[in-house]
């Protein structure tokens, strides 16, 4: 049976983003995030982080320095009694990348890679799950996937940009409701 998902970026999201943070020091967490990550697993969604990571592709800091503070993040929600089922992370980029990084790949937002690989390792039901992100690019790969409702979190944007539409949230408190109306 397929399961729905929350899929999360995580710089913007989960932390605030100070532009490439890799270091525990640095990861400051999103208020609300611990709830709307509660509330998402007693309501059974998967909880998938996607997020670009071209600071592994601009030299900036090595993917075992994005692990280890993956591992932190997961292990911050685990003790808050929430689980991430996985985090995907692109550390491509078209223009900055160096070597093998230097590349728009498929997996990179706005290109809708990461979505599609989840959706194949859990079995996921794209069209009830939801995605957050902060930035256009986000719901750009959340509504090519097929991803059932699109949420941007930010206080700045309208909610039609370029043709795209999508929901606006200024907090990830706003984002329960569309959870508990995804239950079914």
């Amino acid at each position: 049976m397929k399961c729905k998902a929350l899929f999360l970026d995580r710089d913007g999201v989960i932390n605030h983003n100070h532009g490439y943070v890799y270091k525990q020091e640095d990861f400051v967490f999103v208020d609300g995030i611990f709830k709307l990550m509660s509330c998402a697993c007693r309501l059974k969604y998967k909880i998938i982080i996607i997020t670009n990571q071209a600071g592994i592709g601009r030299g900036y800091y090595t993917p075992e320095q994005f692990g280890d503070l993956t591992a932190w993040m997961c292990d911050r929600f685990s003790v808050a009694g929430s689980s991430i089922d996985r985090v995907y992370f692109s550390p491509y980029h078209p223009n900055a990348g160096i070597g093998k990084y230097l590349k728009d790949d498929y997996s990179r937002k706005p290109n809708p890679g990461m979505i599609m690989q989840a959706q194949k390792d859990f079995e996921i039901r794209l069209d009830t799950s939801m995605l957050i992100g902060d930035s256009v690019s986000d719901i750009q790969a959340g509504i090519t996937a097929g991803v059932g409702t699109n949420l941007l979190f930010s206080a700045e944007r309208s909610s039609e940009l370029n043709g795209i539409k999508y929901d606006l949230i200024s907090t990830l408190f706003e984002a329960i409701p569309y959870l508990k109306r995804g239950v079914q």
